[in-house]
Parts: structure tokens; C-alpha cells; sequence
């Protein structure tokens, strides 16, 4: 895994920025004197054209300058939440292959110290490509594996592993990712999720910022049992037009992202059918709620799946 930047070198002065400071001082120190010597001409319309070139060059090169130091911020933090997955399901990974093993539910403490899927977080969300589909991929019987002895998913955990922990303080959430990920369904929606809100954050698209219309229960079970077009248009409950057209046109011209997008509604239509089956209508409403359900109702909207 490529080393992460920290995030502590960004937090003092940087050289850059000394030397934009140093070269802002002689721009304006020069910009003045060269007006101070100057001949006077027209009085008030000479001292509006010094503050203006004293003051605009130098407002908009620092305004290039935090814009650089907020992208290296994001960057160094993105990767930090991409590690922290990785190693999350690297740790997976480990205790499957370890049949001796107890079936705890470690996190390592660098996964934990750096994970979380709130807005503050999901900014900082480093482009990714999707891995090829895995999960996919018919697996050889080679008798039980540890997750075929753990217990059914829960519907609570369910839900809260696809809004994702809040923050690097939530064990609970951990916890039910953790379980979600030991369910082979539950992992391939999870990942699948990951992938499209990676890739929806790279136009700047959180799930924090939306602000879906309320859907009923009863349009999700109608949904799940298979009904399509007028009657649960309200499932397609962003109606941002500046977010589904951004939505919509990467979708023309996004190979990558469109396939992620397709991948991504087949995983949330498979474990929705499930679901529903025998959850209540405060399930159905929980799981709406979640980051992932937003990100479902977003790409529904923008790929007219509720027309």
C-alpha cells in the first residue's frame, strides 16, 4: 500500500507559502512606490487604479494558494480513510485464512485511529478506481468457511454499516461494518457503495449535503417486490438538478464510474429484496436514511431507474 502523507505537515508555514508572503510584501511595496512617483494626473481615479493592482494580484494568488493547501489537506486525508478501509479488509482477510483462529472482531488500532464517513471525512475521499468485481467471481467449494459459521446479519447492524462509522470514535459502528463484512451480500453492497461514493466525491458530491424528499415505507416494499415506473417515483427522492446533471453527464462519459453505478444498484436491489422480506416500516425508514440508500436514490434520480 503507497505511503500516506500526514496530515501534521501541513499544519505549520510551508516555504511556499513564505515565499507568496514575501513576494506579496515587494508587489505591494513596489506597486507603491512606483505610484508614489508617478505624476500626479486625476486625483481620485489614480488612487483607484493603485489599490486595485496593489490589492487584486496579490488577493487572488492567495486565494490560489489555500485552494493548493486545502487539496493537499483533502488528499492526505482521503488516504488515510482508504488505508483504514484497506486495512480493515485485509483483517478480514487474515482471520478467514486463520481457521484456528478465534473468531474475534479486531480492528487494528491505525484503522481505527484514521476511519470515518461523515461530510468532514467524505471530502477527503481519494479517487479510486473500482477493483474488478471479486465477489463476482464463483468461488471453489472447498468446504466451510469461518463466515459460514457466524450468526444471520441483524437488521440494525445492516443499516448501520451502510451509513458508514460517523467517525474514528465509533465502535459501534465499526463494530456492525465489521459483522456486515463477514456476510457475503452485506460485503459486496458495502464495497460496491464505497466505490461509487469515492468516485461521486471527486465532483464534489457528499451524501451529508443532500436533502432527499421523505419516502414511504410502503414505496420501498413495493419497490422490492418488483414495481417500476410512475407509482414509486418517489423513491427518486433527490431532486438537485445541479447534482443530477453532474451525475448524468459522468455517466455519458465515465466508462469506469458507470459500470460502478450499474454494479452498485444490482447490489442495492439484491439486498433490498431481502429486506423487505420481514423488516418493519421503522427498518425501512432507518435504511433510508443511511448514506448508501441517499447515494441509491441519487443515482436512481440521475439514471431514470423510478421513471
Amino acid at each position: 500500500m503507497p505511503k500516506r502523507p500526514h496530515t501534521d505537515d501541513l499544519q505549520g508555514v510551508t516555504q511556499t507559502e513564505t515565499l507568496a508572503a514575501a513576494l506579496s510584501v515587494f508587489w505591494v511595496v513596489g506597486m507603491g512606490l512606483f505610484f508614489w512617483f508617478l505624476p500626479a494626473d486625476s486625483g481620485g481615479l489614480r488612487h483607484v487604479v493603485m489599490l486595485l493592482a496593489m490589492c487584486v494580484p496579490v488577493g487572488m494568488a492567495w486565494i490560489a494558494l489555500v485552494s493548493a493547501r486545502s487539496a493537499r489537506r483533502m488528499v492526505a486525508q482521503t488516504q488515510s480513510l482508504q488505508g483504514a478501509l484497506d486495512a480493515l479488509r485485509q483483517a478480514l482477510i487474515d482471520t478467514r485464512m486463520a481457521p484456528t483462529a478465534p473468531v474475534a472482531e479486531p480492528v487494528p488500532d491505525a484503522a481505527a485511529s484514521h476511519f470515518a464517513s461523515r461530510r468532514e471525512m467524505s471530502r477527503q475521499i481519494a479517487p479510486r478506481v473500482p477493483a474488478q468485481r471479486q465477489a463476482d467471481q464463483p468461488t471453489l467449494a472447498l468446504g466451510p468457511g469461518p463466515e459460514d459459521d457466524d450468526p444471520p446479519l441483524q437488521r440494525p447492524d445492516l443499516v448501520r454499516a451502510l451509513n458508514f462509522p460517523e467517525n474514528q470514535d465509533d465502535t459501534d459502528g465499526f463494530a456492525a461494518l465489521r459483522r456486515a463484512l463477514r456476510d457475503r451480500q452485506a460485503r459486496r453492497l458495502v464495497q460496491a457503495s464505497q466505490d461509487v461514493l469515492t468516485l461521486l466525491s471527486q465532483d464534489g458530491i457528499y451524501m451529508d449535503d443532500l436533502r432527499p424528499d421523505p419516502a414511504s415505507a410502503d414505496l420501498w416494499r413495493r419497490f422490492a417486490t418488483g414495481e417500476r415506473g410512475r407509482g414509486i417515483d418517489g423513491l427518486g427522492a433527490v431532486r438537485d438538478g445541479a447534482t443530477l446533471a453532474v451525475v448524468a453527464a459522468r455517466m455519458r462519459e465515465d466508462t469506469i464510474f458507470r459500470d460502478a453505478v450499474h454494479h452498485f444498484m444490482r447490489r442495492f436491489d439484491e439486498i433490498l429484496v431481502t429486506f423487505a422480506q420481514d423488516a418493519t416500516d421503522t427498518d425501512l425508514l432507518a435504511l433510508a436514511e443511511t448514506r448508501t440508500a441517499r447515494a441509491f436514490m441519487l443515482l436512481g434520480r440521475a439514471t431514470r431507474t423510478f421513471d
